[in-house]
């Protein structure tokens, strides 16, 4: 066999390409971002070739870096769907589920829920992942993705969870003020969530259009995924548009407000599904998924 990198260069340089920067890379493998750079700096020196474009922000893959991405990409996905199989033999496998969601669904609608899960089933660990998609898939690895969309979805088993709605949110006094001062939708500030791998979810584009709303500019902060979207949203900064699923027990709370009459339902919802082939762990999870979502609705 040709001699490869160091194996912890290639783990480090997948991450980076997977979730598109060094930051959140250092973050999910729990060093410093200058080791990140160190490694990735190492990795070119090994293979000869520059594999990041650093000129672009954020850093982009050169032509060499795509290439080693998928083939480092499939032969991790191989590596831990041979250990998912080994784990299957020795029964270890009944005692975890990894789940697959957006980081906006993991922070506010599954880890709230969980606690139930683990006072039915102690002894099942659930792993959540939350990759950089809006659309988590069934990757190696992977048992159950939750996600968000019209259904259609070829891999796996796919069922419907619960109908979704839309409504802009906003903290009470901003929503209160905005509706004393006569200010409508068409004025309103505004907060996006825009990022390349956000192309199934409404932008308020899409929003507006459906209600029939004419506004000259949709200028407005924008993040780049939803939890850092609702956070500007709970500082007051702007209304944003939020899914009731996740945004419900904010609401509830009292800590954000829903614009009045602002609801409306485009035709989309929440879907899991899961891998043919489940183990009991799995399979408890996903019983008890479809158990919590047809008692509240969602």
């Amino acid at each position: 066999m040709e001699r490869l990198p160091p194996l912890r260069l290639l783990v480090t340089f997948e991450a980076v390409s997977r979730l598109g920067s060094m930051r959140e890379a250092a973050a999910v493998l729990n060093v410093s971002q200058p080791a990140v750079s160190q490694a990735l700096q190492m990795l070119e020196d090994d293979v000869g070739t520059k594999l990041l474009n650093r000129g672009t922000r954020p850093a982009s893959l050169t032509d060499a870096g795509h290439l080693l991405a998928r083939a480092v990409r499939g032969g991790l996905g191989q590596i831990a769907a041979a250990i998912e199989d080994i784990r299957a033999l020795s029964g270890r496998e009944d005692r975890h589920v990894t789940v697959s969601c957006t980081l906006g669904m993991a922070t506010y609608w599954l880890m709230p829920r969980l606690s139930d899960f683990y006072a039915r089933f102690p002894d099942i660990a659930v792993n959540v992942q939350a990759p950089p998609s809006d659309l988590p898939t069934l990757a190696p690895g992977i048992d159950i993705a939750v996600r968000y969309g019209t259904g259609g979805w070829r891999e796996g088993v796919t069922r419907l969870l619960f109908h979704e709605e839309i409504c802009p949110v906003g903290t009470v006094k901003l929503v209160d003020d905005l509706l004393a001062a006569g200010t409508g939708l068409d004025h309103a500030p505004l907060i996006h969530v825009r990022s390349p791998n956000n192309q199934h979810w409404a932008g308020w584009e899409d929003y507006l259009l459906t209600r029939g709303i004419a506004r000259q500019r949709l200028g407005g902060q924008s993040f780049n995924n939803y939890v850092q979207g609702a956070q500007a949203a709970l500082d007051g900064r702007g209304l944003m548009l939020g899914w009731r699923s996740i945004t419900a027990r904010l609401v509830s709370d009292g800590a954000l407000k829903e614009w009045p009459g602002g609801a409306i339902d485009m035709g989309t919802a929440y879907y899991v599904t899961a891998a043919e082939r489940l183990s009991h762990g799995a399979q408890a999870f996903l019983d008890w998924l479809t158990e919590i979502t047809g008692r509240d609705g969602s």
